[in-house]
């Protein structure tokens, strides 16, 4: 995972192939941070959702990735999705026949993105294929970031149970089977007892960490 230092704010998890929800609570937990209204999110789930889907499809080697980055700019209003593969080709909207179930993905993202469209990843193998949405009530905002549970540290904010809790305690633990464990203690509501490795989503530049 990689975080931008220019005028867009990112978060960019590698995700595999059961990982359609996960980005989606990971695009809940970025944008919740970024102020951003429930109708921009309803519009940035469905994209991610399309593109990610899409990403997916593509037949490449079992070890691959697809790779997600949402960004704002907060000078522009303007929210955009990335979603990478290491697939050949480029991305073209169907039009489908009125009895078929599927191909209407990229005529959805169309729909509601102010501009989309794919590029070749510098450097790399695969494509990028990118919408952006118009967010006007977007702001600057702590940056959010995906670690596993084991690099949580004192101060920072973690979504948990659909909510931002501050951690006031981090200790170690493992569990009966002998597996590491790591417990989380909240400013407020019960500790959360997870595996070291389990991703969660943490934001900085509020609380501290």
């Amino acid at each position: 995972m990689s975080l931008s230092t220019d005028a867009y704010g990112c978060h960019q998890p590698s995700l595999r192939r059961r990982s359609v929800p996960r980005a989606r609570a990971l695009l809940h937990a970025v944008l919740g941070g970024w102020g951003v209204g429930q109708e921009t999110l309803d519009s940035a789930e469905l994209v991610l959702s399309e593109l990610v889907t899409n990403a997916l499809r593509v037949p490449v080697p079992g070890d691959r990735q697809v790779g997600v980055r949402v960004s704002r700019s907060v000078a522009d209003g303007m929210l955009r999705i990335e979603v990478s593969d290491a697939g050949s080709g480029r991305p073209e909207v169907r039009e489908p026949g009125e009895d078929e179930t599927g191909g209407r993905g990229l005529l959805l993202v169309a729909a509601l993105a102010h501009r989309w469209g794919h590029e070749v990843r510098p450097g790399g193998i695969g494509k990028t294929v990118f919408a952006e949405l118009k967010a006007p009530d977007i702001v600057a905002g702590p940056e959010v970031r995906e670690v596993a549970a084991v690099m949580v540290r004192t101060g920072q904010e973690v979504r948990v149970w659909g909510e931002w809790r501050t951690v006031r305690h981090v200790r170690g633990d493992r569990y009966a089977a002998g597996g590491p464990a790591v417990v989380l203690e909240f400013d407020e509501g019960p500790a959360l007892r997870v595996h070291a490795a389990e991703p969660l989503a943490v934001r900085t530049g509020t609380s501290g960490g």
